[in-house]
């Protein structure tokens, strides 16, 4: 494991940054920060800038943060967000340092949709055991986590494997 470097903590502390600013913009849309996740961009892109560890913090850190400075999220859905956002910051610097397939928007992608679909799984997962035991269902799972959140995911698939492209040859990711 890479050590921390001054760049990756200081790029950290800018995706935290970001997630807290970046959602206040949306929140003056009815459910705006549902529907296109504002938060989840700057915790994935960190761990794909920064690598796992400081994706996995930066992804439980930024709803607390925000949730103190901002009321946002709500504290009912806190502690699905921040396991849901740390498996997004784990998952995608692990997979982006372990899927080499000699194609990098490949690979991005890979990682991306991997990380995705396993922070909406944890977060259903959560959901499910802390909030109406058994009321729960896997209709409502699927509707908030991916017919509600489409706009969301669609910015996301867009947005970020062209920020990280955009990072790379500005030689601040690695290729």
């Amino acid at each position: 494991m890479k050590t921390f470097t001054t760049r990756r903590l200081v790029m950290g502390a800018l995706c935290v940054a970001l997630g807290i600013v970046l959602p206040l913009v949306f929140h003056s849309i009815p459910n705006g920060g549902s529907v296109f996740l504002p938060m989840h961009i700057p915790v994935l892109l960190c761990g794909f800038l920064c690598g796992w560890p400081l994706g996995a913090l930066c992804g439980a850190v930024t709803p607390l943060f925000s949730a103190i400075f901002t009321g946002m999220p709500p504290m009912a859905i806190l502690p699905s967000m921040i396991c849901e956002l740390a498996v997004y910051g784990l998952v995608s610097g692990l997979l982006y340092h372990h899927v080499h397939t000699r194609k990098p928007l490949q690979d991005l992608y890979i990682c991306l949709a991997a990380s995705m679909l396993a922070g909406r799984v944890v977060s259903g997962v959560v959901q499910a055991l802390l909030f109406s035991a058994g009321k729960y269902t896997l209709t409502a799972w699927l509707t908030a986590s991916f017919v509600t959140a489409l706009p969301g995911i669609l910015i996301q698939l867009v947005l970020l494997p062209v920020l990280i492209t955009a990072l790379q040859k500005a030689k601040l990711a690695r290729l």
